[in-house]
């Protein structure tokens, strides 16, 4: 299981969000989303789930350690697009021995354990499974080898992308399995009651 983090300082996450509730809060929301899909990723740890988390900046992994705790591996992210640094992220996993590899994002209010185990399980039975966010993007990605092209030429960011990396697996001869639709949070009105910081 690969987790994207960003060392949790005001004015680098969430900008977005910070730009209508200001840089705390909006860090406030973003370490709460982070450590959510932690806990709910090291829920897996005794089913067999190595958790790893990639940060950036690279040289963060003290500072994230000291947040998120013990538990996962801290690696830094490559260089590059988010294409190239999830590229990297599930290359090294599958060469440290890993048979299946899921990445999630860490802005999900909604993500659960038994989702992740879902997106676990699918790859049994497929090569790939996506978990497709409101936004058009996705919020997941799980493989059980390096699909080649499915990073390459994504406008990242874009309500795009989700409709462009089906095409890629497409391309490539790949049907992947499909989980429910998430929201991630990007705006204000993607946060849940209860969520905007006071």
């Amino acid at each position: 299981m690969l987790v994207f983090v960003r060392a949790p300082e005001p004015g680098r996450v969430k900008t977005r969000l910070a730009a209508a509730i200001g840089d705390q809060a909006a860090l406030r929301v973003y370490r709460r989303l982070a450590e959510h899909t932690l806990r709910e990723a090291a829920a897996l740890a005794g089913q067999g789930v190595r958790v790893r988390v990639h940060h950036t900046p690279a040289d963060a992994g003290p500072a994230v350690r000291a947040w998120l705790g013990d538990g996962p591996a801290y690696l830094p992210q490559a260089d590059g697009d988010l294409g190239r640094r999830m590229e990297d992220a599930f290359a090294r996993a599958f060469a440290d021995g890993a048979e299946r590899v899921v990445i999630v994002g860490s802005d999900l209010p909604d993500v659960s354990a038994s989702l992740l185990r879902r997106a676990f399980d699918a790859l049994d039975d497929h090569p790939a499974v996506l978990g497709p966010a409101r936004d058009g993007g996705y919020y997941l990605l799980g493989l059980t080898r390096m699909v080649p092209g499915i990073f390459d030429g994504i406008a990242w960011s874009t309500p795009d992308v989700l409709a462009a990396t089906l095409a890629r697996f497409r391309a490539a001869g790949v049907v992947p399995a499909m989980l429910e639709e998430l929201a991630d949070v990007d705006e204000v009105e993607d946060l849940p009651e209860g969520w905007l910081p006071v």
